[in-house]
């Protein structure tokens, strides 16, 4: 990686307006004067004009119009988010807040979103960086500057993409701690404009602020819909991706399996939405094995737990439990076959005016059921689920809201959430499952190190529901086949 060159003072290529956030541990000296003047000159315009605005900004616009109705005659900020050093001077790769993208459509680092109380609801700011400024050298000696990290959009093209007025994020923390009038703002974002404001709002109203834009994510709009069905689509050809070239991964670790799918999750979207969990053998009865440095084994099963995430950060969450070598074993389908009943009747549960909590009712009563027919814990089923008993082998919930965040909504208030009824536009997962642990002597030894999930992502529609990720096989007969297929 390129180290940034440094002037010899900062006076000979900066201006006290805009001062150059110079990294100083070049290891290349100075630049002379020639050079800088050289620097000044030279290149084209390349304004871009009549830009279409993004897909999305009918819907964005519409976000924008309820949070102003939400809350009257307060300010609002939503910040995107900074930069977080990975290491030393490199950084790990942006995402912005899911508040700010939500309402605004950008995913630009440093950007804040303001909404300005007026007589009739709020006038919207974006506030941006501007185009990297060439006169003063801030292009190429800012380790942000243009020459090293790439173009960004000037104000006014921002402003034709996203259809809301554009400033320069720079003035911004100055003009908050002039503000009067009360304030909400998301935390955790940008620490810059929270000490601007940290007078003016309090962790109360700020929190109120976040639970709305949680709550408001629980109803997918028309295009939020349609990305999360590229997300699903996306992430069964990366499935796929991964049962073809499971004899390489036995020739390696889990990480081949890992590599594998990240590749098509960044062709075809922005990134994973989650840390996939690929996890074969006794790994799948981890929940959250995302180490991904084990073996692959031929007999074992393959927990894939993973989710493509969208260029407009919108992900699946989709889980299978196929067998390596393309074959269950009797134990193992014995396993598979309960959860996939499970799964089953929870999808069944899922429908307009179901309470949310039915789902995993449904599914947890399947799986207590096979619990006590195999001998595993002491019936009868009312007494298990009363007790909670079948949980020390399905450990975790039946399923979350999915959206722009893999647990979406999650500062939803519980009556909106876990004790709400279903709408349609609301898309959830249902992903039972059973782990029985390589230590647990609670259980005969054929069951231990087995772990079995399969998860779906399920949107309610006016009838019913439609499983989103139904492109990838469910039934033990139907994976084997398709498996089959793939490596033929």
């Amino acid at each position: 990686m390129a180290e940034e060159l440094t002037p010899e003072t900062p006076e000979e290529t900066e201006t006290e307006e805009q001062p150059i956030k110079q990294r100083k541990n070049g290891l290349y000296g100075g630049v002379s004067d020639e050079l800088a003047e050289n620097m000044r000159s030279g290149w084209a315009d390349t304004e871009l004009h009549d830009l279409a605005p993004i897909a999305q900004a009918d819907k964005t616009a519409a976000r924008r119009a309820a949070l102003s109705a939400r809350f009257p005659g307060e300010r609002l900020v939503i910040p995107a988010g900074k930069l977080k050093t990975r290491s030393n001077d490199t950084e790990y790769a942006f995402r912005a807040s899911t508040e700010y993208a939500y309402l605004t459509g950008d995913q630009t680092q440093d950007g804040v979103l303001v909404l300005e109380p007026t007589a009739g609801g709020h006038e919207a700011t974006i506030y941006l960086l501007p185009r990297s400024n060439r006169e003063n050298g801030e292009f190429w000696l800012d380790g942000q500057g243009e020459l090293w990290v790439g173009r960004r959009h000037s104000l006014a093209e921002a402003e034709q993409l996203l259809g809301i007025p554009a400033k320069d994020v720079r003035e911004l923390a100055d003009a908050l701690k002039e503000a009067t009038g009360p304030v909400r703002a998301v935390r955790g974002h940008d620490a810059g404009i929270e000490a601007a404001l940290t007078d003016k709002v309090t962790a109360e109203r700020d929190e109120e602020l976040r639970v709305y834009l949680s709550e408001a994510r629980l109803i997918k709009d028309s295009f939020e819909i349609a990305e999360l069905e590229k997300a699903c689509a996306s992430t069964a050809r990366g499935f796929e991706d991964v049962v073809k070239v499971l004899d390489k991964a036995e020739a390696t670790s889990e990480r081949y399996i890992e590599g594998t799918f990240f590749l098509r999750a960044r062709v075809e979207g922005n990134d994973i939405g989650y840390g996939s969990i690929c996890a074969a053998g006794p790994h799948a009865t981890t929940l959250h094995w995302v180490r991904n440095d084990g073996d692959v084994r031929s007999g074992d099963l393959l927990l894939l737990d993973a989710g493509v995430e969208t260029n407009e950060l919108y992900t699946a969450d989709i889980t299978r439990t196929l067998p390596i070598n393309g074959r269950y074993t009797e134990i193992q389908r014995k396993i598979y076959d309960a959860v996939y009943e499970a799964q089953e009747a929870g999808i069944a549960a899922v429908k307009p005016g179901a309470a949310y909590r039915d789902f995993h009712d449904a599914a947890q009563r399947v799986l207590a059921e096979k619990l006590v027919e195999w001998g595993l814990v002491e019936g009868p089923v009312d007494r298990v689920l009363e007790l909670g008993l079948q949980r020390r082998w399905t450990l975790h919930g039946t399923g979350h809201m999915l959206g722009m965040d893999v647990h979406d909504c999650a500062a939803a208030r519980t009556e909106m959430y876990v004790d709400t009824t279903l709408e349609p536009g609301m898309c959830l997962t249902v992903e039972p499952g059973l782990y029985f642990q390589a230590d647990d002597l609670t259980v005969p030894e054929e069951y231990r190190g087995i772990g079995v999930r399969i998860e779906d992502d399920i949107l309610v529609t006016e009838d019913g529901n439609r499983n989103l990720s139904e492109a990838l096989p469910r039934r033990a007969d139907e994976v084997e086949a398709w498996m089959a297929a793939l490596k033929g």
